[in-house]
């Protein structure tokens, strides 16, 4: 099956109706795991066994800006490619993006309580990240307000591309201004700093948590083709009373 099969949403259908057990399944032995591992990890010298909030925080971080590249690209979808499933993908991946960032949110002020004082700072990284919070729930309030799902999409696309000049921010946030939050410590140049007891665990933790994106992603599209197809089907009818 090709891209363009795919661009099928009865293909499409079809295609996760098969993938989806897997993936649940793929996701929840990598996630159990992680987690084990996790408990399993030696406690920091300096943190303490606050160190293991790091194992749902960094992926829950990570996976926030990820999901934003996500709907990104189908934003261009959307105004360059007219992709049929483009909209129906940004639209799916929206409320998973902003629950990421929220956790992130939570787990980083929990984090933040013993090693800074304080739940919350005007860090340039923590103003950064609630900012794409309240991007995430400005683009499913602008699904939610307009009723023709083109003008949506078109709307909805262009605001996800301006967004998406606050990714940049969020990663060199740290780099660029003189912040509370700790530079880069895997995805750096030079390699990871981490040692291998925590290293090993948070990339398990990132891959099962990337893994639950997919699995969740997929879903949701199903459910917004099913509804999309629901609607038109009640459109139809109602044009067919009317007439």
């Amino acid at each position: 099956m090709t891209l363009l099969d795919l661009a099928n949403p009865t293909k499409f259908l079809s295609l996760t109706a098969r993938v989806l057990p897997w993936l649940a399944g793929a996701t929840a032995i990598l996630l159990l795991i992680g987690f084990y591992q996790s408990a399993m990890a030696p406690d920091d010298y300096q943190q303490g066994a606050t160190v293991k909030i790091m194992f749902i925080h960094v992926p829950n971080a990570w996976l926030s800006m990820f999901v934003w590249g996500v709907m990104s690209l189908s934003a261009l979808g959307t105004l360059v490619w007219r992709h049929p499933l483009a909209d129906v993908a940004a639209k799916a991946a929206a409320p998973i993006g902003a629950a990421f960032t929220f956790l992130a949110l939570v787990t980083g002020s929990l984090w933040g309580r013993p090693m800074w004082g304080t739940y919350w700072e005007w860090d340039a990284r923590l103003t950064s990240v609630l900012i794409l919070f309240l991007m995430y729930l400005g683009l499913i309030a602008l699904w939610r307000a307009v009723d023709d799902p083109s003008r949506a999409a078109r709307a909805a696309a262009i605001l996800t591309l301006v967004g998406a000049l606050n990714l940049p921010i969020i990663k060199f946030s740290v780099d660029w201004w003189n912040t509370l939050h700790q530079p880069a410590s895997v995805m750096r140049m030079g390699g990871p700093t981490l040692d291998k007891a925590f290293l090993i665990p948070l990339l398990v933790m990132a891959i099962g948590f990337s893994l639950l994106f997919v699995t969740l992603h997929l879903a949701a599209m199903r459910n917004e083709i099913l509804r999309r197809r629901v609607r038109t089907l009640q459109m139809m009818q109602a044009s067919q009373q009317a007439a």
